[in-house]
C-alpha cells in the first residue's frame, strides 16, 4: 500500500502504517517478521454502556447510588429515577387489591361450603317431614275406613303428605346445585378465583413498571465513568459506563496485508509513553471481517480508509492489573509472528 520495502527508505526496519510512531526501544528491537498495529486497551467484553430503562419517558435521575471505581454485581441497582416513589405506591396499591381479592375468594369458598351443608340439612329435614306426613296419612286413612276420622281430616293429611314430598324434591334440587361439581368448580368460586388472577396480573405489571424506575447493572464489573448528576434527564448516550476490568484486553487493528502472519496464541507487546511500562499478552481472537481503520491520529491529511482486521489480545495478570485504570488508552501493539502456534 505504501510502496515501501522492509528497510527501504524508512527509518523503521519494516514499512509501518503512517500513523504509527514507534517508541525508540521498540524500534531498536523491531524484526521484519513483527506485525505492528494501533490498539485500544479495554475491559473484557469491551465497555458496557448503562442506559436508562425502557419506557422511562420524561423521568429524571433522582439518585446515583454508585461512584466511579465501585465494583458491582450484575442486576445491582445503580441509580433511581424520580418516578420511583409514584410507581412504588402503585405496587402497594396492587398488593392491597390482591389481598382483598384473596380474602374474597376465601369468603366465597366458605359461603358455598356453608350453603351446601345447609342444603343437605334441608333435604334431611324434608325427608323426615315427608316420612312423618306419610305415617300420619296412613293412620288417618285407617281411621277414616272405620268411620272414626272425618273426610276433612283425611284430605288435610293427604295434602300434608303431598307437600312434604314436594319439599323433598325441592331440597334435592337445591343440593344437586352444590353437589354436582367440586367446591373449586362452583361458579361463584371460579369468579372469585379469576378475580385473584386478575389482581396478580395487575401486581406483576406494577412491579414491572417499578423496575423501569431503577437503573441496574447489565454485567458484573467496575463503574468506569458517570455521565449525569441528579436532576438531569438520562442522556441518549448512556447514564454511565462500566466494564469487567478483572481481565483487560486490547483491540488491535492489523493491516489486511499482514494478517496472514498472525495466529491465535502468539505473544504481543503493547507500549505507550503514558504508562512507562510494557504490557504483555497473547492473541486471543482474530476478526473475520475487514473494515475501515478506526484508531487514527489527529492528522487530517493521513489515510483514514486503510482496510484493517481487528485482533483481540488478552493481557496477562500483571499487565491486566496495570491496564485496569486506563480503559480506552491507545497503545502500539507488536505481535511476534515468529512463534508458530498449533491451531
Amino acid at each position: 500500500l505504501t510502496g515501501l520495502q522492509p528497510g527501504g527508505g524508512s527509518d523503521a526496519p519494516i514499512a509501518l502504517p503512517p500513523d504509527i510512531e514507534l517508541p525508540p526501544k521498540m524500534a531498536e528491537t523491531m524484526l521484519p517478521s513483527d506485525v505492528v498495529g494501533l490498539a485500544r486497551v479495554m475491559p473484557r467484553g469491551d465497555v458496557s454502556v448503562v442506559a436508562a430503562p425502557y419506557g422511562a419517558g420524561d423521568a429524571r435521575i433522582a439518585d446515583i447510588l454508585v461512584s466511579v471505581g465501585d465494583e458491582v454485581e450484575k442486576g445491582a441497582v445503580l441509580a433511581r429515577l424520580d418516578n420511583h416513589a409514584a410507581l412504588a405506591g402503585a405496587v402497594l396499591t396492587a398488593e392491597a387489591n390482591l389481598a382483598v381479592r384473596e380474602a374474597t375468594l376465601i369468603q366465597t369458598r366458605a359461603a358455598v361450603e356453608a350453603s351446601r351443608d345447609e342444603a343437605q340439612a334441608a333435604l334431611d329435614q324434608a325427608v323426615s317431614t315427608a316420612a312423618e306426613a306419610a305415617s300420619t296419612l296412613a293412620r288417618t286413612e285407617a281411621l277414616a275406613s272405620n268411620a272414626v276420622s272425618t273426610q276433612a281430616a283425611l284430605d288435610a293429611a293427604r295434602a300434608a303428605a303431598e307437600g312434604a314430598n314436594l319439599s323433598v324434591v325441592r331440597a334435592e334440587a337445591t343440593l344437586t346445585r352444590y353437589a354436582a361439581v367440586t367446591l373449586d368448580e362452583q361458579p361463584d368460586v371460579i369468579v372469585a378465583r379469576r378475580n385473584v388472577d386478575a389482581a396478580k396480573s395487575e401486581l406483576a405489571r406494577a412491579q414491572l413498571d417499578l423496575a423501569r424506575a431503577e437503573v441496574v447493572a447489565p454485567i458484573t464489573g467496575t463503574i468506569l465513568d458517570i455521565h449525569v448528576t441528579p436532576g438531569q434527564r438520562p442522556p441518549t448516550d448512556g447514564i454511565m459506563d462500566m466494564g469487567d476490568t478483572d481481565q483487560m484486553m486490547a483491540e488491535v487493528e492489523i493491516w489486511q496485508d499482514r494478517i496472514s502472519a498472525v495466529m491465535v496464541g502468539q505473544p504481543v507487546e503493547l507500549v505507550t509513553p503514558a504508562l512507562g511500562v510494557t504490557l504483555q499478552g497473547r492473541v486471543d481472537r482474530i476478526g473475520l471481517t475487514v473494515g475501515r481503520q478506526g484508531l487514527i491520529s489527529d492528522d487530517a491529511a493521513e489515510n483514514k480508509d486503510a482496510r484493517v482486521i481487528q485482533v483481540l489480545v488478552v493481557l496477562d495478570e500483571a499487565s491486566s492489573d496495570v491496564a485496569a485504570r486506563f480503559t480506552n488508552l491507545e497503545v502500539i501493539a507488536r505481535i511476534d509472528t515468529t512463534v508458530r502456534v498449533n491451531p
